[in-house]
């Protein structure tokens, strides 16, 4: 089983960003996505920076994806995604059926990333017509309903031709929106927004009435307020057939999460010390927010 590492979902720094990556050399990762997701007025890094750094980072030795925005909304969007498709020889992640289609086109393998929405067999068999070499179950699924689509693939006979990754730590993205949910937060509207992402490095967090956490707002993305954790899931992932565990980064601690996870895929479990609540419902087809022991 390998390591990967989702994109940073936050808006943060250039330098920091830069910084982080260069950490991340360091550690046991097997793969690396990079790349903005969420909002493309997010500009610390232009398309031509991200490039310059995937490729810099391919150096290293290990895979490097370039991931799309899961929600276009512009003909400069669209136009921006085209580029990115169009001049790398780096794999890409898409993660809307534009880029499934711009990809497609242009015969180029792609990873379907998990806002692409796969909840069956048969739409994981037609994206692989379409040149898909790897899926990311969305966040949401079970343990089940995943055994159920590994089921389906053996059976139509296509059980080796596409690796399945798991989301295993981190926020979930759980929705997208066209409005800015940071920017409505701070009174300002989405046009002008003055950036203000940058001042929460892992979103902002909302509470119900009854003080129970329950979701984090980063930008147009909804997030769950606590981090979902299936370090202790390991092993039937790999009992599964599970080719890829993915880390969404934060904004501290995620080399010690790499670490732990890289122990655990060797068959040392332990545990991921955090001053966050964890959960992990959805493993389990339970509320996402249930941590099930």
């Amino acid at each position: 089983m390998k390591l990967s590492l989702g994109p940073i979902l936050f808006f943060w720094p250039k330098q920091q960003v830069l910084d982080f990556y260069e950490q991340m050399l360091k550690t046991p990762l097997d793969i690396i996505y990079l790349g903005e997701t969420v909002c493309s007025k997010r500009r610390e890094l232009s398309t031509g920076e991200w490039l310059e750094l995937a490729n810099y980072l391919a150096e290293s030795g290990k895979e490097v994806v370039i991931s799309t925005l899961a929600l276009l909304m512009s003909e400069s969007e669209l136009s921006s995604l085209r580029r990115i498709c169009q001049n790398t020889s780096l794999r890409i992640e898409a993660n809307d059926m534009a880029a499934v289609n711009i990809l497609s086109n242009l015969q180029l393998p792609f990873v379907c990333g998990p806002s692409t929405n796969i909840y069956n067999g048969n739409t994981l068999a037609f994206l692989h017509k379409r040149g898909a070499v790897r899926w990311v179950m969305p966040v949401e699924l079970s343990e089940d309903c995943l055994a159920s689509i590994v089921r389906q693939r053996q059976e139509s006979g296509m059980a080796d031709a596409m690796e399945t990754e798991i989301f295993s730590y981190g926020h979930l993205p759980l929705a997208y929106s066209a409005r800015c949910f940071t920017a409505r937060y701070r009174n300002l509207p989405k046009d002008n927004c003055q950036f203000k992402c940058l001042e929460y490095p892992e979103g902002v967090e909302v509470a119900s009435q009854e003080e129970q956490r329950l979701f984090n707002l980063n930008g147009i993305q909804t997030q769950s307020a606590e981090v979902y954790n299936l370090l202790g899931q390991v092993p039937r992932m790999q009992q599964l057939g599970v080719d890829v565990c993915r880390i969404s980064p934060r904004h501290k601690g995620t080399e010690q999460v790499i670490e732990r996870f890289s122990r655990a895929i060797n068959g040392e479990l332990s545990e991921i010390p955090t001053q966050d609540a964890s959960c992990n419902g959805y493993w389990f087809a339970k509320p996402g927010m249930m941590q099930v022991s």
